[in-house]
């Protein structure tokens, strides 16, 4: 079983079927399904995106905004969402750490790689917001950075269906499950697991993706445990 994982999701998962903002019931769940690792001896990090309130990309496409101040008002939400796992998991008796890429002391501890391994290392949870602290570069990025500094043994990109498929299964019944592709079959045929950097700065780092449906009750656990009934795909050498 690993010791230490990442485990990255999207601020829409927080939002729920309005598609903004923070849904108290997913973030309660949310919360419950990562105390379960905390429990079983795990060290976690988190990495939660920004877009259940603003994505730099699509705040910039008007023109009026430019992409760096797009980019720096998506990093501001993840900190907003990083803050209110913080609540969720403190409420079921995690201790838990928010370091921000961006100076934000009065809310926050500024990112330090050796504070944060230090944390881990007392059981703490560590959610890391502000993306990478830079513009141009996604939540996907963050994460797989993060994790390769904390040494995780595995990051697990938490979203809403069950792996990776060879077609979208909301539009053909036939779409077929990926367990295991390879690093460069994602990067070569386009396979959006991550963005191609995050892609490849795992692969530079033998560090194992594995993509699953967050929303299947006890999965990450089983995932992290090698059960049976584990559901996800891996991407990996």
């Amino acid at each position: 079983m690993a010791k230490r994982v990442l485990v990255k999701f999207s601020g829409e998962a927080l939002a729920g079927e309005s598609g903004f903002g923070i849904e108290s019931g997913i973030l309660d769940y949310i919360a419950m399904e990562l105390k379960t690792l905390v429990n079983s001896g795990i060290q976690v990090g988190i990495v939660i995106g920004g877009g259940n309130f603003i994505r730099g990309v699509s705040a910039s496409q008007g023109g009026i905004i430019r992409r760096t101040s797009g980019d720096h008002m998506g990093m501001l939400a993840t900190i907003i969402n990083g803050v209110a796992m913080q609540e969720a998991l403190e409420y079921h008796g995690i201790n838990v750490r928010v370091q921000s890429a961006l100076e934000i002391k009065e809310v926050c501890e500024t990112y330090i790689n050796r504070r944060a391994m230090r944390h881990l290392e007392k059981g703490r949870v560590v959610i890391f917001v502000a993306g990478t602290g830079n513009p141009f570069f996604t939540t996907d990025t963050a994460a797989t950075l993060r994790a390769v500094e904390i040494e995780a043994e595995v990051i697990i990109k938490a979203t809403k269906v069950d792996g990776v498929y060879d077609k979208d299964p909301a539009k053909y019944a036939d779409a077929t499950m990926l367990k295991h592709i390879s690093y460069e079959q994602a990067l070569k045929d386009n396979i959006k697991v991550m963005d191609d950097t995050a892609i490849a700065l795992a692969k530079d780092n033998a560090l194992p993706i594995v993509v699953c449906n967050m929303f299947k009750k006890g999965n990450l656990l089983a995932i992290l445990k090698q059960e049976e009934n584990a559901i996800y795909s891996k991407v990996s050498n």
